[in-house]
């Protein structure tokens, strides 16, 4: 069965993009389209896509609350690939907080858009270390939510190999390099992974490191 898309962006030109380079591939099929976020949940629940291409920036409902709408309210929720000019952006923060399951650049080659879809429909988180640490240390600091993330991480009370493998994936390491710098096996790595995700209350890759990230667990700067 081939990956489904659906693809969120109030640019035509963008999605048609997006929509030549991804139905080009013979496991990749776009099954929709929407030019606003406030759209989406119901374009969700008709065609069931296994990711959503979600522009960040929309002028009714943006991609950020877009996001939160669409895992707040629909069961079995798609992956979300939040799709943005500047990967410095509070925006592009914003959304991975709410949950989106990473970032994909508009600038970026075909190769590199085919690349994610696949990645997050895999269940893999498409995080770039450099970018949420700079993210982190400049929109992150917000008192609360720092206080909030602390307390979260204290709770969690993660042993020292699930802390080590929370600052592996941190770094931005997969599954297969973590358990290579550990020289354990791969499915010992998932299952700390698994671990940490649930300690943590987090969605996915991209909530823990975030949450690391704003505890001070992993230093931001």
């Amino acid at each position: 069965m081939p990956v489904t898309v659906l693809i969120v962006d109030d640019e035509p030109l963008v999605r048609a993009g997006l929509r030549a380079v991804l139905d080009a591939q013979p496991d990749i099929e776009v099954v929709g389209e929407a030019a606003d976020g406030a759209a989406v949940i119901p374009l969700v629940r008709r065609l069931r896509p296994d990711v959503v291409a979600m522009d960040v920036r929309m002028p009714l409902l943006d991609g950020i609350e877009a996001t939160r709408a669409v895992l707040r309210t629909v069961a079995e929720p798609p992956k979300i690939l939040v799709v943005t000019t500047f990967e410095n952006d509070e925006y592009v923060y914003e959304a991975l907080r709410a949950g989106a399951d990473g970032f994909l650049l508009k600038r970026a080659r075909p190769a590199e858009i085919v690349h994610a879809v696949r990645l997050v429909a895999e269940g893999e988180s498409l995080l770039f270390p450099a970018s949420v640490r700079q993210l982190a240390a400049r929109y992150g600091d917000d008192g609360q939510g720092n206080r909030a993330a602390r307390a979260a991480l204290e709770r969690a009370r993660l042993t020292e190999r699930e802390a080590e493998v929370l600052r592996l994936m941190a770094r931005g390491l997969s599954n297969a390099e973590i358990a290579s710098r550990l020289v354990v096996g791969t499915e010992t790595v998932k299952s700390h992974v698994s671990a940490v995700l649930a300690k943590l209350g987090a969605r996915d890759r991209t909530q823990a490191v975030i949450a690391a990230f704003e505890s001070g667990f992993v230093a931001p700067g």
